[in-house]
């Protein structure tokens, strides 16, 4: 059957994101349309304030009626770069249940509310498509969920937040502080007016919690994710690292547990080696680093963030649903038959690399040294530095759970000898 009308798009947003997208639709009009099979045309575009001058988008295509767009009986695929959990959540639940398909790039509301989106999608027939949530062009969530289909993903470690790790390259190559890096990046666009979802990890935390979805089959929802920023660490903590060898970068860690019956996902800030292929990702770029069973270790690197790279991914989910229209077909849905629970953060095991501010006098270490072996943590290496009285202890421990090291650190505290634990930071990716 030859399809006589175009396929219409709905555009929910006209910002960074979503001026690109309008754009890109309209300057790549005759390449999608042989790509897909079919004109793809914007059918409008929903913004909060339609009287203000968007450069390249149609004015006759804006409108602040986000739901009757949604709803409209002519609109195959809604687009949605509005961001946040509300109305976000009721404009999709509408569109699905008018007949269309969605593709988004709102991590939050995924994280947060995913299993509802999906929910949706089978319930009508559509397709729900979201490569843009996690790490904007780099082509990741779709290898996740199509190419490594039937391969068994034990662990997915990556740099998914292109502020803080602008960041943290930023005080390790030019010896910046928190804040002079901070301001830098805010100067250059990278960081936000209020850059707390960046630099306090909630951003990162929501991605993590979807690529454990997918990469485990299970649900995973930002709740479950243990989230630390980077707002803590010093230029102390950068000198540490490199004298050590490694680079401190902001990870995102799912992981399989050894006996395959839960999983981990985390975000904090840790040490990795300078030879692990993580370490050279510089400025606002992510990278993410896939153990899979079969395939092996696998990496995937890109901008990050930005509105071009971003409205690619979209465009690239808007090409699948589009064809799956016209072919009567569906992508992929939601795999979560595994159902593995998430482990607390305590039972995760890792290395960990720990700075004591101590007095400088006899005794000092081996009461440092029993309060670990007390634990059962097991230290590694032992760095002192004293002078006029006070000393620095830098330790780095062998592999012990993040509840023993909590316990381990509350007892120092303790201790009358120890004046401060200056840091604490996790130890990755040997």
């Amino acid at each position: 059957m030859v399809r006589t009308r175009p396929l219409k798009v709905a555009l929910l947003g006209c910002g960074v994101v979503g001026s690109q997208v309008a754009r890109l639709m309209t300057t790549h009009a005759d390449d999608l349309a042989a790509r897909v099979g079919a004109p793809v045309e914007l059918a409008g575009i929903a913004v909060r304030r339609a009287g203000r001058s968007r450069e390249g988008v149609p004015g006759e295509l804006v409108t602040t009626d986000a739901l009757g767009l949604v709803t409209r009986e002519d609109v195959d695929v809604v687009v949605e770069v509005i961001g946040g959990i509300e109305p976000a959540r009721s404009l999709l639940a509408a569109a699905f249940e008018a007949g269309a398909s969605v593709v988004t790039a709102n991590k939050a509301l995924l994280a947060e509310d995913g299993p509802t989106l999906h929910a949706f999608a089978e319930k009508h027939q559509a397709d729900l498509y979201f490569e843009a949530a996690v790490a904007a062009a780099i082509p990741l969530v779709r290898p996740l969920r199509e190419s490594l289909a039937g391969d068994k993903v034990n662990r997915v470690l990556g740099i998914v937040n292109g502020t803080t790790n602008f960041i943290l390259d930023r005080m390790e190559s030019t010896g910046a502080s928190y804040g002079e890096a901070l301001a830098e990046a805010t100067a250059l666009g990278y960081a936000e007016a209020d850059p707390t979802a960046d630099v306090e990890g909630f951003d990162a935390a929501s991605k993590a919690a979807i690529l454990a979805g997918i990469a485990f089959h299970s649900r995973v929802r930002l709740e479950d994710v243990h989230r630390e920023g980077i707002t803590e660490v010093t230029a102390g903590d950068i000198a540490s690292a490199r004298r050590m060898g490694c680079t401190v970068k902001l990870l995102a860690i799912c992981e399989r547990a050894a006996d395959g019956r839960s999983v981990t996902a985390r975000v904090h800030p840790a040490m990795i080696p300078l030879s692990h292929p993580l370490a050279s990702v510089r400025e606002a770029y992510n990278a993410v680093f896939v153990e899979a069973e079969s395939a092996g270790r696998l990496m995937f690197y890109g901008p990050g963030a930005g509105g071009a790279p971003t409205a690619s991914a979209v465009l690239g989910d808007v090409v699948a649903a589009c064809r799956n229209k016209l072919g009567g077909a569906r992508g992929p849905g939601e795999s979560a038959y595994a159902q593995l629970p998430v482990s607390p953060m305590g039972r995760v095991t890792t290395r960990y690399h720990i700075s004591l501010d101590v007095a400088d006098k006899p005794g000092v270490l081996a009461q440092v040294a029993l309060s670990f072996a007390e634990h059962g943590v097991s230290i590694d290496t032992v760095r002192q530095q004293g002078k006029d009285g006070e000393a620095s202890l830098v330790i780095v421990t062998h592999e012990a759970t993040d509840a023993a090291l909590g316990a381990t650190v509350e007892a120092l505290r303790r201790l009358d000898t120890v004046r401060d634990v200056a840091s604490t930071m996790r130890v990755e990716g040997e």
